[in-house]
């Protein structure tokens, strides 16, 4: 038996787990992927030159409030600047590293990916691709539309979730021998279909071996091809990079595509975070705030505090 189940190991999650944790609650959190930090990812490639990384997600974080100003910088995180863009920090030695810093000492179970949930006997009672498993609590941080489809259409929640809207972004990683053209760090055009472009290899404490790249489409570019396999995806968003850098596609020593499904909240919930009447089982994420960071943080830290009001902790 669990006190807390956390489904989601994003920002989300893991800053709920950690309020939690450091305030004497057991907590376990639970996630279907492969490692911590959701969309705040570090993704690992190897090409003969040398090993790389990509910050395929978030690419950089402007905090606002001091408070989570303060958590990045006991997570060391790195300034980021570009000309008259300041206030940019970054995660070392990827962006991944903001969230592993913070999951430390964690109980955190990767590739358990959660596909029911119910209440019997005054607990609730959670199916996995590793095995059942009860809490007296539960916190799902997942995106809404995966909330809606593991809760169903009856859930008390679905009204609410249902006014969530996100949309989708497919990125393409791609890296370049030392001496190719280097035309600017950042570029941001939503009118592109590569809506925003960064040199991933300017960011401190980056692989030097290539020049590295990280490309984020529009939403109309996105919806457009979301369904297409990723070497059709990276295929044709390599094109558009290379005649923005005007360099020559082939001389791409690495070059990969990742779909993020729900990486874009339009329309979020408007409140930090939704609860039963009991308040045994919340869900929340950047999706109620919006689509930054920050907002899965404040997301996970509201829950966190909601819980801890209610918790009689030795």
């Amino acid at each position: 038996m669990n006190d807390t189940i956390i489904i989601g190991s994003g920002m989300a999650g893991i800053t709920c787990a950690r309020i939690l944790a450091d305030a004497g609650l057991p907590v376990r959190v639970l996630d279907k992927g492969r490692g911590i930090g959701g969309r705040m990812a570090t993704r690992s490639g190897v090409t003969a030159a040398g090993d790389l990384a990509f910050d395929h997600g978030a690419q950089y974080l402007r905090p606002r409030a001091p408070e989570f100003a303060e958590v990045l910088a006991q997570a060391g995180v790195c300034p980021w600047p570009d000309g008259p863009d300041h206030g940019r920090v970054v995660g070392m030695p990827g962006m991944s590293g903001v969230p592993r810093r913070l999951a430390e000492g964690l109980a955190v179970s990767q590739q358990a990916e959660v596909t029911s949930i119910a209440r019997r006997d005054g607990s609730w009672h959670l199916g996995t691709t590793v095995g059942g498993v009860k809490a007296g609590r539960v916190v799902v941080t997942i995106p809404a539309p995966q909330v809606t489809r593991l809760l169903g259409p009856a859930h008390p929640f679905a009204a609410d979730l249902g006014r969530v809207v996100m949309g989708p972004c497919l990125t393409l990683m791609a890296a370049f021998p030392v001496n190719s053209p280097r035309p600017f760090v950042t570029r941001r055009d939503p009118s592109h279909p590569l809506a925003w472009i960064a040199q991933d290899s300017d960011k401190p404490g980056r692989a030097q071996a290539a020049v590295t790249w990280v490309a984020q489409a529009s939403p109309a570019f996105s919806n457009a091809y979301l369904e297409d396999s990723p070497s059709e995806i990276a295929a044709r968003m390599l094109s558009l990079l290379a005649e923005v850098l005007d360099v020559d596609p082939a001389r791409a020593t690495y070059v990969r595509a990742h779909r993020w499904r729900y990486a874009q909240t339009s329309a979020p919930l408007g409140q930090p975070f939704l609860h039963n009447d009991d308040r045994t089982f919340y869900a929340g994420g950047d999706w109620c705030l919006g689509s930054r960071a920050e907002d899965a943080w404040h997301s996970g830290r509201a829950m966190a505090h909601d819980i801890l009001q209610g918790a009689h902790v030795d």
